[in-house]
């Protein structure tokens, strides 16, 4: 039972704390305008994208602020985690910045080359930016790894250090090949294309958005697997959660590959 015990908290959680509460601000304030401006970038409200990229900074503080309360004080306080969260700090301020200023505008934050500064912007802010953000979680997951004394059960252990290098590698690969294109469709959607509901997908021609969520959440879905496996006492939890990471990776890379033959996730 001591592995459920009441999280610690030091400085370096509290900042963590505060990037998922300044995310969620972010979130607010996106969706606020989301309801009162109506205006459309192609054929999606101009604050659908802000509006996403929030949410998706809020869970991966979130995720972060619980793994750092579950670390050893050594680890937890030290300089390499410290140097990681202030990096993506850092990250948040100049991808929402400029996706929020972009979309007040209704320009494209993504894919935009229009002039030197929107493809300085797009190639070399928003790149550094989100591979120190992946590199980050790279380094979260190695810590747990090596953090013996951290109060991680073996399958949300497992699932943190799989999860997290998963969360690496799958998004360098979707990410990276998708920043390459012209924009995240294979294929040429008609303008009154079906697209899944909420989170746009096309359901006409491939759309390499879906295995990119999937890249990005492996994080949080194999420790919450690893979380099932401690609490069904299961012989072999390591096992079990590397199986699980298998089948995860497979999958992604199925997702993406239907993509790349621009068929779309869910045909609508």
């Amino acid at each position: 039972m001591h592995y459920y015990t009441l999280p610690q908290e030091s400085a370096q959680t509290r900042f963590s704390i505060i990037l998922t509460g300044l995310s969620a601000a972010i979130l607010l304030l996106t969706l606020s305008a989301y309801v009162v401006d109506e205006r459309l970038l192609g054929d999606a409200p101009v604050w659908a994208k802000p509006a996403k990229f929030a949410s998706s900074f809020v869970v991966l503080f979130a995720t972060i602020a619980w793994l750092e309360t579950r670390l050893s004080e050594p680890w937890r306080d030290g300089w390499l985690l410290s140097a990681t969260l202030v990096v993506m700090g850092t990250a948040l301020v100049a991808e929402m910045g400029y996706i929020i200023f972009q979309a007040a505008q209704a320009e494209a934050s993504h894919f935009n080359y229009a002039t030197p500064f929107h493809a300085f912007m797009y190639t070399t802010v928003m790149f550094v930016g989100a591979l120190a953000l992946v590199a980050a979680i790279g380094i979260y997951g190695f810590a747990a790894a090596l953090d013996k004394e951290a109060e991680l059960p073996p399958g949300v252990r497992w699932g943190v250090v799989w999860g997290f290098a998963l969360s690496f590698v799958l998004t360098v690969i979707v990410a990276g090949y998708m920043g390459g294109q012209s924009g995240h469709h294979v294929g040429t959607p008609s303008l009154d294309a079906a697209r899944i509901p909420f989170l746009g997908w096309s359901g006409e021609v491939g759309d390499l958005r879906p295995a990119h969520f999937l890249s990005l959440h492996a994080m949080q879905a194999l420790p919450l697997f690893g979380w099932v496996v401690d609490r069904q006492n299961l012989a072999r939890p390591r096992y079990a959660v590397s199986v699980a990471a298998v089948i995860y990776t497979v999958l992604t890379l199925a997702v993406f590959a239907q993509a790349l033959a621009g068929q779309p996730l869910i045909r609508l």
